[in-house]
């Protein structure tokens, strides 16, 4: 069931949204969010949508995919410029260039240099940031100056098929990525003030997707997509604690990111569907034990929201579609194909859905069962967009194909 879109004359915000300040209003200092789930609790979505948004400045910063990243008063851009891959520090404020860090390195080629900017979304933390070039470049820089802190390529001349996109964790002093070929890669662990390689697992090559992290009793994994499975690893020393196949087929790839929700993992793709599994302590290891699979609601480029027990999400063929976390059931899909090659990103805010296609309209729908009810849209990018919107306050940075652009509702 596809909603018609509501006759838009008024904006009413609550007075608590247009009182929120840059300082205390929500940062996005990573892939997905604060905690990599696409969630953020601090932006208000007016009762009724305009019919544009303010724009408070746009600065052109170059090719990529990567979204920004928000931390306090400073917005952290990766991206192309002419032959270097630059990241940058801006202003949240204004736009303004804050410093600028760039090195020298060869776009992308074949299918791929239709993308010639990074994919891979920043990490911010411990005064860091941390980056991964699409040729597999691992930077680590001065969060406040831009200086080089660290720089390497563990496997120089090796990347998966469509160069990198998957996006660097930071988390108890280490940057956690995925390097190499899709044939031969490994994770690896590097002490973020050092660059020191502190483990390696090099049990799968390497795919598109990021990791997350999950509690199981007292261990912490780093959960990950390989380039043929689903693994956990052990924090501390990179140890396999367990792993399932997943062999993408055909034209797919392993490119959404595994979804947490206490001892369950949830994972999808392209041509196999959704499954959610639970990791459970089996004395000294762990097992995994099968809860459902639902071969009908699969993602590619795209990965799912998890809201009060329902997961909504952008099928390879664009559809959005809602399912119920407890048991795979199939909720509702939409009629509208939003994107064929199921380019979208998901953002939570609380009742309210978001999914920015690479169209530029960002469209606001309800997280409900009940069925797909479109609370409005409005154009946020002339140019396609395949990063993810930040929403924080009353802010919407969003990143189309060179540049990036602040919005606000007021």
């Amino acid at each position: 069931m596809k909603a018609s879109i509501r006759p838009v004359f008024v904006l009413v915000v609550c007075g608590c949204l247009l009182s929120i300040t840059p300082a205390c209003a929500q940062d996005w200092p990573q892939w997905r969010g604060e905690s990599r789930d696409a969630k953020v609790a601090d932006f208000a979505a007016p009762a009724a949508w305009p019919p544009a948004l303010a724009t408070q400045w746009t600065v052109t910063v170059g090719a990529g995919d990567a979204t920004p990243a928000l931390v306090g008063d400073r917005l952290y851009v990766f991206a192309r410029q002419a032959e270097e891959e630059v990241a940058l520090c801006l202003s949240a404020a204004d736009g303004s260039e804050l410093w600028r860090n760039a090195y020298p390195e060869e776009a992308p080629t074949g299918a791929a240099g239709r993308h010639p900017g990074p994919r891979s979304t920043p990490a911010v933390a411990d005064g860091m940031m941390v980056t991964l070039g699409t040729r597999g470049m691992v930077s680590c820089l001065n969060a406040e100056t831009g200086e080089v802190v660290w720089r390497t390529n563990p496997f120089p001349g090796a990347w998966p098929q469509f160069f990198t996109a998957m996006s660097p964790l930071i988390v108890d002093g280490k940057a956690i990525l995925q390097l190499g070929s899709s044939d031969s890669g490994a994770i690896v662990a590097f002490d973020l003030p050092t660059g020191d390689e502190l483990w390696r697992w090099e049990g799968a090559g390497a795919c598109y997707s990021s990791p997350v992290l999950v509690t199981i009793g007292d261990s912490l994994q780093m959960v990950s997509m390989t380039a043929s499975s689903i693994v956990g690893l052990s924090l501390a020393d990179g140890s396999l604690l367990w792993e399932i196949p997943f062999v993408p087929e055909g034209r797919a790839y392993n490119a959404s990111t595994p979804i947490v929700d206490g001892d369950v993992v949830i994972y999808s793709g392209a041509g196999r569907g959704t499954f959610a599994v639970r990791v459970v302590q089996d004395g000294n290891g762990f097992m995994v034990e099968e809860l459902w699979a639902n071969p009908d609601a699969a993602v590619q480029f795209n990965t799912p929201v998890l809201v009060d027990g329902l997961l909504f999400g952008l099928s390879s063929r664009g559809n959005l579609f809602c399912l119920d976390a407890q048991t795979g059931e199939t909720q509702w899909q939409a009629e509208e194909s939003l994107d064929r090659s199921g380019f979208g990103p998901i953002v939570s805010a609380g009742s309210t859905l978001f999914a920015l296609p690479p169209s530029g309209q960002l469209i606001a729908f309800e997280a409900t069962a009940a069925g797909y009810a479109e609370l409005g849209r409005v154009g946020v990018s002339e140019t396609p967009t395949f990063a993810f919107p930040v929403l924080s306050g009353n802010r919407i940075f969003v990143k189309n194909e060179d540049a990036v652009t602040l919005m606000t509702i007021e």
